[in-house]
């Protein structure tokens, strides 16, 4: 029994805290900002590595703290724009949106710019969690 309780598989379903999550999260988007602006652009990566950042995130934490994977995506999303606008401006480029734009409204135009990866993957977020609480043995549905 003690080489089970030990063994690489229990440890893969060990979940995480929303704090592990929240900053693990917020790591993986940065690698993978980082790495989509290696072109100059915030592009398609991006918007992938957002929608498997926020998908995953309700699959990673303990099922009594989903609540901050659930709010969480639009947070994620617009403070990293945010940051992209202020560290690297030319790196949001949206049509029809003036060049000499503030940080501002760069952060206003790319996060609308990437509204339907938002809506996708906050949607996945939600869909996660509901199905982690409906799924979840210690629902009032499993008796």
């Amino acid at each position: 029994m003690a080489s089970v309780a030990n063994s690489p598989a229990r440890l893969a379903s060990t979940d995480l805290s929303a704090r592990q999550m929240i900053w693990l999260a917020c790591l993986a988007l940065a690698v993978v900002t980082a790495l989509d602006l290696l072109d100059g652009q915030l592009g398609l990566l991006f918007s992938v590595g957002f929608v498997l950042v926020a998908a995953t995130m309700p699959l990673a934490v303990d099922v009594r703290q989903l609540l901050p994977s659930g709010v969480l995506p639009p947070v994620l999303l617009v403070a990293t724009i945010a940051i992209v606008s202020l560290l690297a401006p030319d790196a949001i480029t949206v049509e029809g949106m003036p060049a000499d734009v503030g940080w501002s409204g760069r952060t206003l135009a790319g996060t609308v710019d990437h509204g339907v990866t938002l809506m996708i993957g906050h949607g996945l977020a939600i869909v996660a969690v509901v199905t982690r609480i409906l799924t979840d043995p210690g629902h009032p549905r499993h008796g």
